[in-house]
């Protein structure tokens, strides 16, 4: 049973930083590609996508996050990680991560497309204060 628990949320300042980690577990470890990233939802929003990294090295970014947020992964680890900085109000969310895992190869991106991604964590919550 594939298990993903995020780690890492918390309140932080405007202008601070956190870094979120989501481990992964339970999931063949001989699959040749995967996908995995970071979903967010705010309070009476819809989820919203925030940033992906695939097997192939692609990382790929919400617009709103570009140049604040970092994807990175330790394969060894089986962990995912978000380094964000320079945090905003607007960041307060649930922050999720989710992932896909599969034989053979892989050619488009994930990105947003959360059809893509079979498993997902129970989320982290990120309270960014003015």
């Amino acid at each position: 049973q594939v298990q993903m628990v995020e780690s890492g949320g918390g309140s932080v300042q405007s202008g601070g930083s956190l870094r979120l980690s989501c481990s992964a577990s339970g999931y063949r470890y001989t699959y040749s590609s995967y996908c995995m990233g970071w979903f967010r939802q705010a309070p009476g929003k819809e989820r919203e996508w925030v940033a992906t990294i695939d097997s192939i090295g692609r990382t790929g970014y919400a617009d709103s996050v570009q140049g604040r947020f970092t994807i990175s992964q330790d394969n060894a680890k089986r962990t995912l990680y978000l380094q964000m900085n320079s945090l905003k109000p607007e960041d307060t969310a649930l922050y999720s991560c989710a992932a896909n895992w599969w034989y053979g190869g892989i050619r488009t991106f994930c990105g947003s497309d959360r059809s893509r991604y079979n498993y997902w964590g129970q989320g982290t919550q990120v309270t960014v204060s003015s």
